[in-house]
């Protein structure tokens, strides 16, 4: 059996490529979209989780975890 080994590549050749494929595959804007909804996704997290916490009984939380 042959063992084949990977090499991963650094991450500034990563990101390089990537955007290239992007860029390529979509154009500019598209690409400049796609990479901004990174930066949006945590902050919709953020405002379920205080949303939940709002509604939470934490009494009834600390009993249901801790017993």
């Amino acid at each position: 059996m042959t063992v084949i080994e990977h090499q991963y590549l650094q991450e500034e050749e990563l990101i390089r490529r990537a955007i290239e494929t992007l860029l390529r595959a979509l154009g500019p804007v598209e690409t400049t979209r796609f990479l901004d909804l990174a930066r949006s996704r945590p902050l919709d997290s953020v405002q379920r989780h205080r949303v939940w916490q709002e509604s939470l009984d934490k009494d009834a939380f600390f009993q249901q975890v801790f017993g």
